[in-house]
Parts: structure tokens; C-alpha cells; sequence
């Protein structure tokens, strides 16, 4: 398994360009009980653990309604996902690919997707089934 931010013999990385094209607004906080991204399952499952999502308090009435759906799309940020690599290894045995050509959390901009089963709505906050959010530790 790979370390966090080694770079295995056959993946290459670029030095990181300055952005000026986007920005990111935060709308929320995904709660998992893993510390760490090397903690994270690869694979998501709907038999996990209960994770939390809490939506900040200034996008709270987008929530309203939401408890009409059995399952969302949940859309989030791998924040502390390596962005550099362009090409890489995932089982380390020589063979590279390019980033654009894996499902990895390692890429420019390391987002996620996960279909979930919400469970309640509670204030602010999302208790739902985890589909476990892969790279995202708490």
C-alpha cells in the first residue's frame, strides 16, 4: 500500500501551478470516523458506518424539502488529496497510467462522488448511511 504523498519509482509528478482561474466555496463539513486518508476504504459500501454531514448554517434553508429523497448525490472535496501526480502506479508494479485514466482521489482537482442513503435530517445536519466516502477522513 502507498504511503501517504510517496511517489512510487514510476509515477511522475509537476511542480504545481498557481491558481487563478476558480474558486471554491465550502458549504459543508462531511463527519466519518476515519483519521486519516490511508484509513479510508477504497470502495464505497452501503453497509458502513453512519457518517454526518453538516451543511453550514448560512446553507441551511437549501436543505429544505430534502427529506422527500431516499438517496443523494453527495459532491465533495478531498482536501488533503496530493495534486500533482500526472502519471501513476496504484499497484505499484511498474505500469503507470495517466491521472485523467484511474479512479483515484490523487488528481488536480480531487473531488468525490458518492450516492447515499440519507437516514434524518437533524438541524443543519445529514446523519446518512455511509456509501463510505473514500479519502475523506474526518
Amino acid at each position: 500500500m502507498v504511503r501517504q504523498d510517496e511517489i512510487r519509482a514510476a509515477e511522475r509528478a509537476i511542480e504545481w501551478p498557481e491558481a487563478t482561474d476558480a474558486g471554491l466555496i465550502f458549504i459543508g463539513r462531511i463527519h466519518t470516523p476515519w483519521t486519516s486518508r490511508m484509513d479510508c476504504p477504497r470502495q464505497g459500501r452501503h453497509d458502513g458506518p453512519t457518517c454526518r454531514i453538516e451543511v453550514f448554517e448560512t446553507w441551511a434553508l437549501a436543505l429544505e424539502r430534502i427529506t422527500e429523497y431516499e438517496r443523494l448525490e453527495v459532491l465533495y472535496w478531498l482536501h488533503r488529496s496530493r495534486r500533482d501526480l500526472v502519471l501513476q502506479s496504484p499497484r505499484d508494479d511498474g505500469a503507470t497510467r495517466g491521472t485523467f485514466a484511474l479512479r483515484l482521489p490523487v488528481r488536480p482537482n480531487p473531488t468525490g462522488t458518492s450516492i447515499v442513503k440519507l437516514i434524518a435530517l437533524e438541524g443543519a445536519c445529514l446523519p446518512r448511511s455511509s456509501r463510505r466516502l473514500r479519502g475523506v477522513p474526518t
